[in-house]
């Protein structure tokens, strides 16, 4: 009981009171935790809620940048080569794994065929590859490229993205519908049966729709019908949980759903053909003739590259929903972690994937480009134009991992490798060979290098423009 009177004597050196009053002020001390108020700024602290630490710190993820969180991610992400080894490293004998289902099976089976390839085919893939990396290619593009370089106003400039973003929109519809089913009948599995039923009559409807064409028809079930009917939902229920928060990204679906129609993208494109500066290169491109070419374009992208894309995402769909043995589906997941990272807006390079059998050998190689690469320190320098950076991740059936770092300065070209013990040596065959075939190709070897590969390269190391981004302010909240 505490001795509220003092009617005892108290022991020397145990008087709460005295020590209190003896404690010092350390207005400074970061071991002292501030009082969280978002009203006021306060000195930096060791509070657990903020992670400032290091990227190489014990891996956590961040919350105060998206770019840290992008470099953290890249850092920890195993490289698509390595995914797609284990994944195929068996052959044929892959497909065939117990608790994988006859539809994973089939897609493995197409993506394995789609590896046999011979030196045209590689071309013609790799080429592919290309195309599929930008959507907008063209001569129409780069018409438009060129308008929105010289264009001296705003407006112009404004209305060029806006053919843009619809064209996008345009170009995406499969994928948007598909997003809006699987948006509409993640709803109905969230809500009480007696409201999901009238939602699933809907859903139907709109699945007819889609495959009849009839967009008009989409939206006008989707303006009047299903949002309608969802906010008498969420009024009456209070259900602010999934099936609001799915609502939400249904709306953003639905405006581009709207965005990407034929009549939005002429609309656009008539804008566009009213400027004077571009009235008489597309005034003459009638409504038919430019929906032609732009169908056309998106047909034409990517072939067998776009095809083996396909393959890989409908299989790691299958296997990410359980659809196969617990390695399998670890592997792909890094494989579609990867391809996250890959396709992150910060990444400011370049990636292309070349899966194949050559010789009767398993290759999977990935190669990282940068086309705009800055003149190395010391090297080049007087007036040489800028280089172009390569890095290639090959693994080889039976040999291990290669990294093959080439920068090219007009026709002068530098290689290193780095190779695995079983070729070391073998090192001045290999510089020999390498001399060869870049002499056959009009290119100028100024070095060529081998050496053992002691670990992996890594991107951040022959691609340093990555960190650049870290100059800037990029808050995440």
């Amino acid at each position: 009981m505490p001795d509220l009177l003092g009617a005892t004597n108290p022991v020397p050196g145990y008087d709460s009171a005295a020590t209190n009053r003896n404690l010092p002020v350390s207005p400074n001390n970061t071991q002292v935790q501030n009082v969280p108020d978002p009203s006021r700024v306060t000195r930096s602290d060791q509070r657990a809620e903020r992670q400032d630490h290091d990227l190489q710190g014990d891996g956590r993820v961040r919350y105060d940048s998206n770019y840290q969180t992008f470099l953290q991610r890249l850092r920890d992400t195993p490289g698509m080569a390595e995914s797609l080894s284990r994944l195929f490293s068996g052959r044929e004998g892959t497909v065939v794994l117990s608790g994988m289902s006859e539809g994973i099976a089939q897609e493995m089976s197409q993506i394995l065929e789609m590896l046999r390839m011979d030196k045209d085919q590689l071309l013609d893939f790799l080429m592919g590859q290309f195309r599929a990396g930008t959507r907008f290619g063209g001569a129409l593009f780069a018409l438009l490229r060129n308008a929105y370089a010289r264009a001296s106003s705003d407006n112009v400039r404004a209305d060029i993205l806006q053919f843009l973003r619809n064209y996008a929109d345009f170009g995406s519809t499969a994928h948007i519908e598909g997003n809006i089913l699987r948006n509409l009948s993640a709803m109905a599995d969230a809500m009480p049966a007696s409201w999901a039923e009238k939602l699933r009559e809907m859903l139907a409807k709109l699945e007819n729709g889609i495959a009849a064409g009839d967009r008009r028809g989409n939206l006008e079930l989707l303006q009047r019908g299903v949002f309608p009917y969802m906010g008498s939902y969420v009024e009456r229920t209070h259900d602010l949980g999934l099936p609001r928060t799915l609502l939400t990204m249904l709306a953003l679906n639905m405006a581009r759903y709207e965005n990407g129609s034929e009549e939005k993208l002429l609309e656009a494109f008539h804008q566009l053909s009213g400027y004077g500066t571009l009235k008489g290169q597309l005034g003459n491109i009638d409504d038919e003739s430019l929906l032609l070419l732009l169908k056309n374009s998106q047909m034409d992208q990517g072939g067998a590259a776009i095809r083996f894309s396909d393959h890989i995402a409908a299989a790691a769909a299958r296997a990410l929903r359980g659809e196969g043995g617990a390695e399998v589906q670890q592997a792909f997941q890094n494989l579609v972690g990867a391809m996250l990272v890959n396709e992150s807006v910060y990444m400011p390079i370049n990636h292309y994937l070349i899966p194949l059998e050559w010789d009767g050998r398993m290759l999977f190689s990935e190669l990282w480009v940068d086309p705009d690469a800055e003149e190395e320190q010391g090297r080049g320098g007087g007036g040489k134009g800028g280089a172009m950076k390569f890095l290639f991740k090959i693994d080889v059936q039976s040999l291990g991992l290669v990294d093959i770092v080439m920068t090219a300065r007009d026709s002068e070209v530098d290689i290193q490798l780095s190779v695995p013990d079983k070729m070391v040596p073998f090192s001045g065959q290999i510089e020999t060979a390498m001399a060869k075939i870049l002499a056959q190709n009009e290119l100028t070897p100024s070095r060529v290098a081998v050496r053992r590969l002691e670990r992996p390269v890594t991107l951040t190391e022959v691609f340093p423009k990555i960190f650049e981004g870290k100059n800037s302010v990029n808050v995440k909240v």
